[in-house]
């Protein structure tokens, strides 16, 4: 059973669908500073220390927890459909991430669509990772994590490093994200009317403007699509409403059938991207803590 907590941030998210007037157009400026606006309402969980660097030309923060551990470090790629997010937006995500995990997290602003579409994004999270390397974190002491389009992004990241040759980290972690862009799964009929965050029409517009002409089939556009042989540990966590959840399931049953070690998380009643709102809801205070012992234990493996 969900919390109450749970129940009242649903009821308020119907509440704002209803009289907020909102259109099932996309208005990219407008959807970036909802963004931002609904960010404000989480909290960390915990004490961080944010540090400004540049990662390879690409704006980004050191996010630190109070008792990091040292040697290990996380690349967060952040959501927003391919064309909103940012570091500031998503502080507090990355944030509970790394004080869960006891692990400096690096969160980075990489380029959005439509002025930057399809490869830009995919492009600034291979340079973000090489950065870390140059800093002198090993592969097997580094985890890469994103959640909504940025999970896809972590997914799209691990495939050209495997496929590139590159050294693999201990491990993803990817939080509701979308890797199919075609949008076929039967969730997004069947959770048409519980996902209170995502609107279809919206979201198919977004991978428009992000592909432009690029096929969603595409293997390193869609993970689905992608051979997924040889990928490290995954962990996966979908909210049981959320229009992506038979997306989500898909990967994770051909990812297995691939051999690759997959933890499936679906979470009953939750929203899409609920683990932002760790510091009001029990759900999301679980599923943080969730990603830091599976984080954890991965990077206590490789020591």
């Amino acid at each position: 059973m969900v919390s109450w907590q749970t129940r009242a941030l649903e009821i308020y998210l119907r509440v704002n669908r209803l009289f907020s007037g909102s259109s099932n157009e996309l208005d990219v400026a407008k959807e970036r500073r909802d963004t931002e606006s609904m960010a404000g309402m989480f909290k960390p969980i915990g004490k961080i220390r944010c540090e400004p660097v540049t990662a390879n030309g690409i704006p980004a923060e050191w996010i630190i927890p109070k008792d990091e551990k040292p040697d290990g470090a996380i690349l967060f790629l952040h959501g927003g459909s391919f064309n909103a997010g940012s570091i500031s937006s998503h502080r507090p995500l990355a944030g509970n991430v790394a004080i869960a995990s006891k692990t400096r997290t690096l969160l980075i602003d990489y380029r959005l669509a439509p002025e930057h579409p399809f490869p830009a994004g995919i492009e600034d999270s291979i340079k973000a990772y090489e950065w870390l390397l140059a800093q002198g974190f090993s592969p097997d002491r580094t985890v890469i994590a994103g959640d909504s389009a940025g999970g896809t992004f972590a997914l799209n990241l691990l495939i050209h490093l495997r496929d590139t040759h590159q050294a693999l980290p201990a491990a993803g972690v990817c939080l509701c994200p979308a890797p199919d862009l075609t949008f076929s799964g039967e969730s997004w009929k069947f959770n048409a009317k519980k996902d209170l965050l995502l609107v279809e029409s919206k979201e198919r517009k977004s991978i428009e403007i992000y592909l432009r002409d690029v096929d969603p089939r595409s293997p390193n556009v869609s993970p689905s699509f992608a051979d997924l042989n040889g990928l490290p540990p995954l962990l996966l966590q979908v909210g049981s409403h959320e229009l992506l959840l038979s997306d989500v399931e898909h990967f994770a049953e051909k990812a297995k059938a691939a051999g690759v070690d997959v933890t499936l998380e679906v979470w009953p009643g939750m929203q899409h991207d609920w683990q932002f709102s760790a510091n009001i809801l029990p759900e999301g205070r679980r599923a943080v803590l969730s990603i830091g012992e599976f984080i954890e234990a991965r990077l206590s493996q490789t020591k």
